[in-house]
């Protein structure tokens, strides 16, 4: 009887809560068709050893379709062998055996959070640490970088400082962090005892913990080609992305993500403390692409739903036809650059939903055809102005010159390294487009961003409402405007016809030539917040060599601006054909009102 109760007080194993907890998962993730998937695949793909099934890494990068130039099946295949040791991450690297794949894919797939809804917000540390390496060369590097800037006594303001991650500071690690939240709620939900929790369940850390540089960028390459991707559409549909133009396209946009993270050029890699900070205002969804990709393992290719009981295939539906991701061709925005705006707005709101609403070198440089092709757009937009960084030098003739006397006088350092003369911004409005006659509009819903050379990402304030102005004279400086005061009317002095610069903002002169980007890190931020890296004061000037806007919305909306265009195109022609100046004021206006042109809530200008 004793020998009973000792059994029956004996704690569970590691292995055998694995086996319950995969059991679970199982049971309350997936549903029955996708289990039923999940398990024909493993069994198809699995290799055996010594009575052990097992998928390895050939396997896996073979199964996803991972491209070979971009070299990531190493990485994909470390981060899964530390995620399968789920809950006990001090046994990782595990073997990939059934169980541990249901642990991946289940939390690869966000699908964990229907039993673990309180663990949601361990995900982004549990990927750091399946990225990271514990190198001490590696951390010592960093170390010894943070110390020299940290005591570094500045002696310009013409260079760009280091970004203020890179500062000495207490990394943030588990032993400064409430306990993993995911692997406690997993233990919970399977009634484990509290003693068992306190053990060495952070064995692994995040202290001394960094993710090479490389290693990360060859990531990012594949997130942005993973990101438009469906649960049951092929990577391979996708492989002219990794090819010629494409691929250097993926690569350049990746350089630019990452050197939201760090300066490359003196960093070797990311500490949490700088994935803890960036990613979750910079790059919210950066890993939403990991959720289709793994689902991949919840279809079995021999499941054919396309057959008839007769055995003979239906026929394909025309309507199942999608249409591109990218619908019109453009300069700015291209499919990487496409992706890397799903990384902080909803996918669902850019694929195969953009419409190029304005392009500046097909309508032309001007407030007018901006006018014309957006105002009648009732959804949101996305504006990207792209152009060529000014000379420190300025030419003082001509209408650069021009430009920056418009300018206050004092000049902040460029906010990127000197090589780099390409410059990208650009802003999501909510709201459609309006002139502003007495006050901004805009909404909280707005982001300010900056794409390249550096991502950086500056979302609305609930304080300040100085969104966008769209304006034309006799306001001094006309333009479009984010992030600042709304403009004076008339000139009454040389500092008044100054241009009233926001702390954080973006300004496009009336000609929509030339550009400024300002971000003043002291002032704490405007109508947009400052940057969370690059925590220092910063100015862009730059000529404008394209601007686009593109609409975001269906064919409903489409159809609303055509009409608008339709009735404004009739009203136009309404007015030409009018042959008025027969001298009779009185008969001429009763000509306009029997028009519909003048009336109570119209007005025709002036008959005298």
């Amino acid at each position: 009887m004793g020998q009973t109760l000792s059994e029956e007080a004996r704690p569970p194993s590691k292995e055998e809560i694995t086996a319950d907890l995969a059991e679970k998962f199982a049971r309350r993730c997936f549903e029955p068709l996708e289990l039923y998937s999940f398990k024909d695949n493993f069994k198809s793909l699995a290799d055996h050893e010594q009575n052990i099934r097992y998928l390895s890494e050939d396997t896996i990068a073979r199964f996803l379709e991972l491209p070979d130039i971009l070299a990531v099946s190493p990485i994909i295949f470390h981060m899964l062998a530390y995620i399968g040791a789920f809950p006990f991450f001090e046994n990782a690297p595990v073997i990939l055996g059934f169980e541990q794949m249901i642990m991946v894919v289940a939390i690869m797939t966000k699908r964990y959070t229907k039993i673990l809804a309180r663990g949601t917000s361990g995900r982004r540390k549990l990927l750091f640490k399946s990225l990271a390496v514990y190198d001490r060369k590696l951390s010592e590097i960093e170390r010894q970088q943070r110390r020299h800037e940290h005591t570094q006594a500045p002696t310009s303001v013409t260079h760009v400082p280091g970004f203020a991650v890179d500062k000495a500071g207490k990394d943030m690690d588990d032993d400064a962090m409430d306990d993993d939240d995911l692997v406690l709620a997993a233990l919970e939900s399977l009634d484990i005892n509290d003693v068992f929790k306190t053990g060495d369940l952070h064995a692994a850390t995040t202290h001394g913990a960094m993710i090479p540089a490389d290693n990360f960028k060859k990531l990012i390459m594949l997130l942005l080609l993973v990101s438009p991707l469906d649960a049951s559409e092929s990577l391979s549909n996708h492989a002219d992305r990794v090819k010629g133009s494409e691929l250097e396209d993926l690569r350049t946009t990746a350089e630019n993500i990452l050197s939201s993270f760090i300066n490359v050029e003196k960093s070797p890699g990311i500490t949490y403390a700088q994935f803890h900070k960036v990613l979750p205002l910079n790059f919210p969804f950066l890993f939403n692409g990991f959720n289709p990709l793994f689902e991949h393992f919840l279809f079995s290719k021999n499941l054919d739903f396309s057959k008839r009981n007769d055995g003979q295939s239906k026929a394909k539906d025309p309507t199942l036809v999608r249409p591109p991701l990218l619908q019109d061709n453009a300069q700015i925005l291209n499919l990487s650059v496409l992706s890397q705006l799903s990384f902080f707005i909803s996918g669902n709101d850019l694929f195969r939903r953009l419409r190029l609403l304005y392009s500046g070198s097909e309508a032309g440089f001007s407030m007018g055809s901006f006018e014309t092709k957006v105002f009648n757009w009732h959804a949101p937009t996305i504006l990207l102005v792209s152009g060529t960084k000014l000379s420190e030098s300025p030419d003082s003739g001509g209408s650069e010159g021009a430009f920056n006397r418009s300018l206050p006088p004092r000049r902040f350092p460029n906010g990127s390294p000197t090589h780099h003369d390409r410059l990208t911004f650009g802003a999501l409005v909510r709201q459609p487009w309006r002139h502003t006659h007495k006050e901004c509009f805009g909404g909280e819903g707005m982001v300010l961003f900056q794409l390249g050379p550096i991502h950086d990402v500056f979302p609305a304030s609930t304080l300040n409402s100085d969104y966008v102005t769209f304006t034309k004279p006799p306001v001094v400086n006309p333009g479009i405007n984010f992030g600042c005061p709304f403009p004076r009317a008339g000139k009454s002095s040389r500092h008044d016809s100054l241009r009233n610069l926001g702390p954080v903002s973006l300004v496009i002169d009336s000609s929509f030539e030339f550009g400024v980007f300002t971000h003043d890190y002291e002032s704490r931020g405007g109508a947009f917040a400052t940057s969370v890296s690059r925590k220092y004061n910063f100015q862009e000037r730059f000529q404008i060599d394209e601007m686009e806007v593109w609409g975001c919305g269906g064919d409903e909306e489409a159809r609303v601006q055509r009409e608008r265009w339709e009735w404004e195109a009739r009203e136009a022609e309404a007015r030409r054909r009018i042959n008025l100046g027969t001298g009779d004021i009185a008969a001429d206006r009763a000509l306009l009102e029997m028009a519909g042109l003048v009336g109570t809530n119209r007005s025709g200008g002036s008959m005298s």
